[in-house]
């Protein structure tokens, strides 16, 4: 039988792109007009689920789990969403942004982006492990 159940992961992928643009640009949105701001604890806990998240994607890859489903672009979107999130986040802990600071909004925006993009990417590639024939 052929790998028909995997036939959904470009919508999943998509959706997950598409859904995490939505939020970082409603955030960068909300952060310029000062709506909301970001906490430090915000950002380390940001930086602690990109960690986390890269320790079990190291550790799923040296098993060689889900490769069998043709999974690969699921792990190559969420390790942009991990990569992403720790710069953002280390960027964003290093330097001090005025609140209504556009390219401090910009760079929040990014962080929610890529936070964002590593759930829904890590949802797609469970949904990709667990629903393939082979």
């Amino acid at each position: 039988m052929s790998n028909s159940n995997c036939g959904f992961r470009f919508n999943c992928l998509t959706l997950s792109v598409v859904a995490a643009i939505v939020v970082g640009i409603v955030t960068a949105f909300l952060t310029i007009t000062a709506t909301i701001t970001v906490a430090p604890l915000f950002l380390a806990v940001a930086f602690g689920i990109a960690v986390v998240f890269l320790a079990l994607a190291l550790i799923d890859s040296s098993l060689g789990n889900g490769f069998g489903c043709r999974c690969g672009a699921a792990i190559r979107l969420l390790l942009v969403g991990i990569l992403g999130t720790l710069v953002t986040s280390v960027i964003l802990l290093a330097v001090t942004f005025a609140a209504t600071s556009i390219i401090g909004a910009i760079i929040t925006g990014l962080l929610l982006l890529f936070l964002t993009l590593i759930l829904t990417a890590a949802a797609c590639y469970i949904k990709c492990t667990t629903e393939c024939d082979e």
